[in-house]
């Protein structure tokens, strides 16, 4: 069986996948040097957007693993949409966990502003906070999200999460629906943003929104860019409307130099560092799915083309 893996890894992901007997591996990273195997191959495993430039060269697979959580690239109306295509799930719940987490200590540690007072070599013996009874919203209650609040649970934090539509979610207290949102945000000490890219989440973190928020609550995006309103959140930052804010994922990337993130108050970007595709993992993913396939078998992280996800 012909596998093409579109992926700057492609050499490791090759060596990962060797084991499995009867496949014929061919890639790289460069799309003009992957189109006559891109032809030939009927399974795609790689990076959303070098497989959208080969859909935009005529080429089409029978089924795609994207090694990304994310899509987007290849939900482009002007792409085709007549194949499978399955998502990275399942493999990135402890990254991200860990991620939030050293945030959320951060903030209750103030470990900024003490790094900051160094500089300054000004003393700060202000008293932290316990991660303890604090109230954390995960606004994005799917695989990535359950993950992330198993992973906190153990703080003695009070956990809400916003899906679609309210439901009972382990280890969530309570899961609400879209509409619940500025009810919610208003509830949390720190809200946390997971969401994916669709039309429905698409610059819902507005004025109105962080005006909701309590004036010591935390804000961590490592959704999707577009889900906030940039200059809004700067100004929130600015009026106090909100403690801090800790920004992984942006509109564009990386950041551009007059983009006001970069000097916003109390606000850190991290540069999409949130959650790495692990190599290894990924690849068991691949040929799970590929087995799931072979028997016909439900592939993990089916992605429907209608809902964005």
């Amino acid at each position: 069986m012909k596998i093409l893996i579109a992926e700057a890894e492609f050499a490791l992901y090759a060596d990962l996948l060797r084991t499995e007997s009867g496949l014929q591996l061919h890639g790289g990273s460069e799309p003009e040097r992957l189109l006559d195997a891109a032809r030939e191959c009927p399974i795609w495993l790689g990076e959303p957007d070098l497989m959208a430039q080969l859909l935009r060269q005529g080429c089409k697979p029978e089924w795609m693993q994207s090694t990304w959580a994310g899509i987007t690239p290849l939900l482009a109306a002007d792409l085709p949409h007549d194949y499978q295509l399955t998502r990275a799930v399942g493999i990135f719940g402890q990254v991200m966990a860990e991620y939030v987490l050293t945030y959320l200590l951060a903030h209750q540690r103030r470990l900024l502003s003490r790094v900051a007072a160094q500089a300054e070599k000004r003393w700060d013996n202000r008293l932290p906070s316990s991660l303890e009874g604090k109230r954390v919203l995960i606004v994005g209650s799917g695989d990535i999200g359950q993950s992330v609040a198993g992973f906190l649970e153990p703080f003695g934090v009070e956990l809400h999460g916003i899906a679609r539509e309210p439901r009972p979610l382990e280890p969530f207290e309570r899961v609400f629906g879209m509409e619940a949102l500025a009810d919610q945000v208003a509830w949390a000490d720190t809200v946390v943003n997971l969401l994916p890219d669709t039309a429905a989440t698409r610059d819902i973190f507005d004025a109105a929104l962080f005006a909701r928020m309590r004036p010591t609550a935390l804000f961590i995006n490592a959704g999707r860019g577009v889900a906030v309103v940039d200059q809004d959140l700067v100004a929130a930052l600015a009026a106090g409307q909100l403690a801090g804010a800790v920004i992984d994922v942006c509109r564009e990337e990386p950041l551009p130099s007059w983009h006001p993130f970069w000097t916003a108050r109390n606000l850190l970007v991290t540069g999409h560092s949130s959650a790495p595709t692990v190599p290894s993992a990924m690849a068991a993913l691949f040929v799970d799915n590929l087995q799931r396939r072979r028997s016909g078998d439900p592939l993990r992280g089916l992605v429907d083309f209608q809902r964005g996800y």
